[in-house]
């Protein structure tokens, strides 16, 4: 399945992955131990998909309950009340948009894996996800709300707009999957997923995303209550 993939494209991928990791250190306080567990975490879920266990995609529930439980409990865990206040003391808001960015070099991965064979075109620019926009937008809506030619309320409508559409295409993504309860991309699923290392991208990537741009929201909307 992944013969057909250049050598440069799982590398742009790594250095994506290292990207995210390091910035969410970086706008957060720099917490050692959370950016560890999660490191551990991700060597958990890449060893399971290298020696094939969500590749078997028959089982009810499916198998990928396994990368999308501790997903979904991982950031209802960081917006709780404990999770809210680390993250309102420590989280530099003034450059946290900037992790957005990532999103540039996973849509051309993505890309490259729905040439291949590996994802269905509904999962790309070309389709369905538009989160390309919001990875272009990022620097540029960072840099001004950075320099202060940007608000609050701007900064938060940008937000909202950016967290819509990364839930759209994990929505969009989950129902591509070949399991029973696939809707769509029969005919070309999204199998990369399923596989390491682009496991990593639901486990690592998708998960510190969403958490920043709700975390963000957050402050945004405590700040203009202020």
């Amino acid at each position: 399945m992944m013969t057909s993939i250049s050598s440069w494209v799982p590398a742009l991928f790594f250095l994506s992955i290292a990207f995210t990791l390091w910035y969410f250190y970086k706008v957060n306080g720099k917490p050692f131990k959370l950016v560890l567990t999660l490191v551990v975490y991700a060597l958990v879920q890449s060893l399971l998909a290298a020696y094939g266990f969500y590749i078997v995609t028959e089982p009810t529930p499916p198998r990928f309950l396994f990368v999308l439980l501790p997903l979904i409990s991982v950031i209802i865990l960081g917006l709780l009340p404990q999770g809210r206040k680390w993250f309102f003391q420590f989280r530099d808001i003034r450059r946290s948009t900037f992790i957005h960015g990532v999103r540039i070099p996973v849509e051309i991965v993505l890309h490259q894996l729905f040439l291949a064979g590996a994802i269905p075109e509904l999962m790309t620019f070309e389709g369905r996800n538009f989160d390309i926009l919001v990875g272009i937008s990022a620097p540029i809506v960072g840099f001004f709300y950075f320099k202060g030619f940007l608000g609050d309320k701007s900064l938060l409508a940008w937000n909202i707009v950016g967290l819509f559409f990364v839930m759209f295409i994990v929505v969009n993504a989950v129902l591509s999957l070949p399991t029973p309860i696939q809707q769509f991309a029969f005919d070309q699923p999204n199998m990369a997923v399923l596989y390491f290392p682009y496991v990593l991208l639901p486990v690592l990537v998708v998960p510190i995303v969403i958490y920043t741009h709700l975390s963000d929201i957050i402050i945004l909307l405590k700040r203009l209550r202020s």
